[in-house]
Order: structure tokens, then C-alpha cells, then sequence
């Protein structure tokens, strides 16, 4: 009887083949046919909530591979009552969401949100507030792959932004660190604050509306990390009330946004839909991960690439 390999998502033939090579008892479905086949998934890739026959006692799974970094939407303590594996796409995301906060931080610098205001009102319109990347004090909240090729282009440019992570460890491209716990403390010293944490019990509404009184009038505040982070009404009274100077959010407590949202009046602020992520040839680079997976997993039940900490939840 065949094992399966169910995906969420489709995959172009040169991959679909690839994984027979390596794996030939396994079959490549998208779709579960008949009852009994539920039984014979043992991988998925990606993962959908009506799928939750997998977690019944009888199933047969034993590894998600998940197509994003963040995996705060999967039923981790399921998988972890079952043993089942979880790795995720950490890692292809690093440069298209570095190129996304630097383009906002950039922007913000070197007055391009004004300059198309003017341009809508056709006004020549120099009097803004010029800012020099080199001067800035940015602050990076989480120190993972994401954040350390934001530094590193960071430092390329002349910046050396400080990094918060759980303990304050060491991390790679970052001259400063700091514990979490020490975040409210130092806030008000910053330019710029970009979140880019994972979503867990202790990141969830992080920032509140005791958070954003601690900050200084001029801070940007950017959001590349998980929407539920931020308390949305506690932002929009910062951003209303001049409390905060700017945000630039790409995630967001509820998605797609509500086009009732009162984020969407607000005129400091840039709304962008989820995208800062996204990555051209996005099955090339999923596959590098996934097939070095398969791999170890056909030969040893276990993975050597992005295994998640089902506990940690990243």
C-alpha cells in the first residue's frame, strides 16, 4: 500500500520528481481521495485546518514541513503529543524582508512618503526632516536569521542596530544585544523599532498601550513579524494621538485587513499586505529545504534542516 505525501499546495514536475528519486515509496498527492487514505499520509507539506484527521489516534504522520517561518497557526501541542516533527521555511525569507525594512526606513529618511503627498497636491514641498541612515538608532526586536541579515546590511550602510532576543545572547552581525526584559526600559531610545519576533504567549500583544507611551514622539515603528504582537487599538490611539510618529506595518492582527479599519484613515502610517516575505522562485527555495529533509528522514526518521521547537513554538 502506497505512503503518502500530501501538500497544500501543488509543485512544478522537476520537483514532484525529485522527491520520487529520493523517496519512491512515496506517492505526491494534493488531495486525500477516499477515507482509508487519510491512514497512509506520513508527510505533509504546508498544512490545512481541514486536515484534522491527521491527529486522530490512528494516524500514520510523523512530519510537517511547514511552507513559512512562523508556525504560531499550527496545532503545535497536537504535534507534540504525537511526536510528530515540525520544520519550517526559516531562512528564504532573510533578503526580500531586509530589502522591505530598509526601503520603509529609507523612505521615511529621505522624505519620499512627503514627497508623494506633494505630488498628489502638486506641491513643491522641501520643508521635511532629512535623517542620515548612519545616525539612526535602530533597534531589531528578535535576533534570528531574519534579523541577522538585516543587521548585516544594517552595518553595510553604516548602522549598528541593537538586537533584543530572549536573554540577550550574542548574535551574529549585532554589536549590542539586549534580554526581552529590558525592552520597556530603553524603547524611548530609538529611531526605529522593527518587530520581527515569532508569535508565542510571551510575544502576543508585546506591544500595548504601556509600550507605546514609553516611546519618543519621533519613532517609526515597523512590524514585518506576526500581526497578533501588536494591541491594533493600542496602535491606532498612538498613531492618532501623535504618541508614536509613524508605523509601517505588514502584518496585522486580522487578515486580510478590514476595509472598516480605522489604520487605513490614519496618514502615518503604510499598510502593505503581507508581502514582505514574498520571493521569486519560492519552489527552488523551499525545495533546497525540504528535499535535505527528505533525505535524512528516509534514511533516519529524523531532519537536519530548520526543526522547530514545538515547546519554544519557533
Amino acid at each position: 500500500m502506497s505512503k503518502f505525501i500530501l501538500s497544500s499546495r501543488p509543485f512544478k514536475s522537476e520537483f514532484i520528481d525529485k522527491i520520487k528519486k529520493i523517496a519512491p515509496q512515496y506517492d505526491f498527492i494534493t488531495e486525500v481521495a477516499t477515507p482509508i487514505d487519510w491512514q497512509q499520509v506520513e508527510i505533509t507539506i504546508g498544512w490545512q485546518k481541514k486536515w484534522d484527521k491527521l491527529l486522530s489516534p490512528d494516524s500514520n504522520l510523523k512530519w510537517v514541513q511547514s511552507i513559512s517561518a512562523g508556525v504560531d497557526y499550527l496545532p503545535l501541542s497536537d504535534f507534540k503529543k504525537q511526536d510528530i516533527l515540525l520544520t519550517n521555511a526559516k531562512g528564504i525569507h532573510k533578503k526580500a524582508i531586509t530589502a522591505h525594512v530598509l526601503t520603509t526606513i529609507l523612505m521615511r529618511l529621505r522624505g519620499f512618503n512627503e514627497a508623494a503627498v506633494g505630488q498628489r497636491n502638486k506641491k513643491w514641498q522641501q520643508n521635511v526632516s532629512y535623517g542620515n541612515l548612519e545616525e539612526q538608532k535602530i533597534l531589531i526586536v528578535g535576533t534570528g536569521q531574519i534579523s541577522q541579515e538585516l543587521a548585516r546590511t544594517l552595518n553595510l550602510l553604516g548602522n549598528q542596530p541593537t538586537g533584543v532576543n530572549t536573554s540577550g545572547h550574542d548574535a551574529k552581525n549585532f554589536t549590542r544585544t539586549l534580554a526581552i526584559s529590558e525592552l520597556k526600559n530603553v524603547a524611548k531610545q530609538f529611531d526605529f523599532i522593527v518587530n520581527i519576533l515569532p508569535l508565542t504567549a510571551e510575544t502576543y500583544h508585546l506591544y500595548d498601550t504601556d509600550f507605546f507611551n514609553l516611546l519618543n514622539p519621533n519613532t517609526t515603528f515597523i512590524n514585518v513579524g506576526r500581526g497578533a504582537s501588536v494591541d491594533t487599538d493600542a496602535l491606532i490611539k498612538a498613531l492618532q494621538e501623535k504618541i508614536i510618529a509613524y508605523a509601517a506595518l505588514d502584518v496585522f492582527e486580522e487578515e486580510p485587513l478590514a476595509s472598516d479599519s480605522p489604520l487605513w484613515a490614519l496618514d502615518n502610517i503604510l499598510i502593505t499586505p503581507h508581502i514582505a516575505g514574498m520571493v521569486p522562485h519560492f519552489q527552488q527555495k523551499f525545495m533546497t529545504i525540504f528535499l535535505k529533509n527528505l533525505e535524512s528522514f528516509i534514511t533516519t526518521q529524523t531532519v537536519i534542516k530548520n526543526q522547530v521547537d514545538l515547546t519554544k513554538g519557533y
